[in-house]
């Protein structure tokens, strides 16, 4: 699930108003890639564009576009901002933000849009901007009643987030995206900001109720991700008191005889982390994790001599020794040496994130080449 879509549905039902601020277009070297979102109330700001000077201006044409949407429905706005000198930033590059007020009226694409995904689906969101171009930053203005946000399935075999800002006039095309692009010199046009929107919450298995796998839960409580935290029926998960007040929603507690079920019934580039205190189920959870071979990653606690003796015994069951490369252990980022639960969980985490990083990378790259 994006965060933002779940934040704003909370906030839409309570009958606040908010802006929704998103990158549509990135040149040159930003904070943030297009697709980043933030919102704005009027007290307060969730989520980040990148933060510093250039985060502050946002915040302020956002309310601005709060107070003009007290005159007019589907308030919205455009504005290139420079990473220069003007905003206090050195990044170089400039971005194309755009705002747009929301209302309960926006309570049902967001309903939609979240049911698909919560099922795995991607989702082309489509919002359009009349505008017309001005000043020489190329700040551009919105009139009122743009039209309704549209949503529709992506092109068959497109599924990556994909951000893009077109020109839907007479000389209509792409004017920006991840990457930017050729800039329309139209003086007034219809903008179209396209984005598609992927589920973005990796799964993760992690087996192992111990202080480490705690420690670690705190951690992922706080990334896109779904946790299935696994152990024995007389583990020692937190109360659920003390677990309510990890806010970790994405995280939920399996206490089950049978923690071999998980393996099997997870789904296809799964993560799976095991940290338990027992040896022989560690070695025997090694086997069923590695004969399904689908894995994004695979991470174990232990020694340099427990990985040595399981090579040796994972072998000796059968199991194809670059299956059993694949096995992270010792678990963490090379150069971490603390052994402190709270920094074997954040150095776990690191290592997990760059095998996902990695596998969206390839992913990617296979797409444009296909």
């Amino acid at each position: 699930m994006q965060a933002w879509v779940t934040d704003l549905q909370q906030l839409l039902a309570h009958g606040d108003a908010a802006v929704l601020v998103t990158v549509a277009r990135a040149e040159g070297s930003v904070p943030r890639e297009a697709g980043t979102k933030m919102i704005v109330t009027r007290e307060s700001a969730r989520h980040t564009i990148g933060g510093g000077h250039l985060e502050w201006k946002a915040i302020e044409i956002a309310r601005q576009v709060l107070r003009d949407g007290m005159r007019m429905s589907h308030a919205r706005r455009l504005e290139r901002l420079a990473l220069g000198p003007s905003l206090g930033q050195c990044c170089g590059g400039a971005v194309v933000l755009a705002f747009e007020r929301l209302d309960v009226a926006d309570l049902g694409w967001l309903a939609t849009l979240s049911r698909r995904l919560a099922a795995g689906a991607s989702t082309v969101r489509s919002v359009s901007f009349r505008s017309s171009r001005n000043g020489a930053n190329g700040a551009t203005s919105s009139d009122a009643d743009a039209g309704a946000v549209m949503l529709s399935e992506p092109e068959p075999g497109v599924e990556a987030p994909d951000c893009l800002l077109w020109d839907s006039g007479a000389h209509g095309g792409a004017i920006g995206g991840a990457n930017g692009g050729a800039t329309s010199d139209a003086s007034d046009a219809t903008l179209l900001l396209t984005e598609t929107i992927a589920p973005n919450d990796f799964p993760i298995v992690l087996f192992g109720a111990g202080h480490v796998g705690a420690a670690l839960v705190r951690v992922l409580g706080t990334l896109p991700c779904r946790v299935r935290w696994v152990d024995g029926r007389d583990a020692g998960f937190p109360s659920p008191e003390a677990f309510a007040a990890l806010g970790a929603a994405n995280v939920a507690i399996d206490a089950t005889d049978a923690p071999f079920d998980a393996v099997e019934a997870a789904p296809p580039g799964t993560s799976f982390i095991v940290m338990t205190h027992d040896h022989a189920h560690d070695l025997d959870l090694a086997e069923r994790i590695l004969r399904r071979g689908d894995f994004v990653f695979f991470g174990m606690i232990g020694s340099h001599s427990k990985r040595q003796q399981f090579e040796h015994r994972l072998a000796a069951r059968g199991i194809d020794p670059s299956q059993i490369a694949r096995m992270n252990c010792p678990l963490g980022v090379d150069g971490i040496v603390d052994k402190s639960p709270e920094v074997i969980a954040i150095s776990a985490a690191a290592q997990l994130l760059q095998a996902i990083e990695a596998t969206r990378a390839h992913a990617a790259h296979e797409h444009s080449h296909a």
